[in-house]
């Protein structure tokens, strides 16, 4: 990275939340796809991102922290009252957040929130997402993919029971070529960037001008399930020859 880019990159921070406590896939953040542990891959993804500077994993688990050490990261210890079933993403960033701070005494600029959990991550996401604030000027933004599908709701709020079900994204009496449908997007669940100052103002992810980012459909897999993990394992060797996790 050229000095310029370093100087206006020097306040931006990647933290990636992963606690211990997954019931669906115990040890879920250090299970290895491709022969690389989620939270590594993560980290892997965000050292080698030319706009991040520092790269920080927020756990509670000392395995997940040795892996993340064992992979270039910085470790912030998250409180376990702050890695429960019910605690939010958000506050375990404000933690992180506040403990950076303190640790280095400088101001964090942008925020940019990496889940581990999406295990095909690339470089250029995460690239493309900080620029979207430091480039074009977004106070927020997310990684996408495109939404073609017709999405349904059954008994939709203030219908009479036995309504039976309505369009959500489409109306269901006029059946629309995809063409002619405006175009509509998925959140990947990523990469989110977000001015830090912004963040704490609004205590959540979105917020001012949000610019989302496009990225690969196949590439958008969240492990939440044994049968996710077992998806991933067998795309593996396919995405990890064509784009492998830090080596961009």
């Amino acid at each position: 990275m050229n000095t310029a880019v370093r100087q206006a990159s020097s306040a931006v921070t990647a933290v990636i939340p992963a606690r211990g406590g997954s019931k669906g896939i115990p040890g879920k953040n250090v299970t290895p796809i491709g022969g690389v542990p989620l939270v590594a891959r993560a980290v892997r993804a965000c050292l080698a991102a030319e706009h991040i500077t520092r790269t920080v994993v927020t756990t509670d688990d000392p395995d997940i922290a040795e892996a993340a050490r064992a992979a270039g990261a910085e470790v912030v210890d998250r409180p376990a009252e702050l890695a429960s079933d019910v605690s939010s993403s958000e506050s375990a960033l404000l933690h992180a957040l506040d403990t950076l701070e303190e640790r280095h005494g400088e101001p964090v600029g942008v925020l940019v929130f990496v889940q581990c959990t999406s295990p095909f991550i690339t470089t250029d996401e995460v690239d493309r997402t900080v620029l979207a604030l430091t480039r074009d000027g977004a106070d927020s933004a997310f990684t996408a993919v495109p939404f073609h599908g017709f999405v349904w709701r059954t008994e939709p709020d203030g219908a009479p029971a036995g309504h039976g079900a309505d369009g959500v994204n489409h109306d269901k009496a006029v059946r629309q070529r995809r063409q002619d449908r405006h175009p509509e997007y998925l959140e990947t669940g990523t990469v989110y960037a977000m001015r830090a100052a912004g963040f704490r103002e609004h205590g959540h992810r979105f917020f001012g001008r949000t610019q989302l980012v496009p990225t690969a459909p196949e590439r958008a897999i969240e492990i939440d399930e044994p049968g996710d993990l077992d998806r991933a394992r067998a795309l593996a060797p396919l995405l990890d020859a064509a784009d492998r996790p830090g080596m961009t």
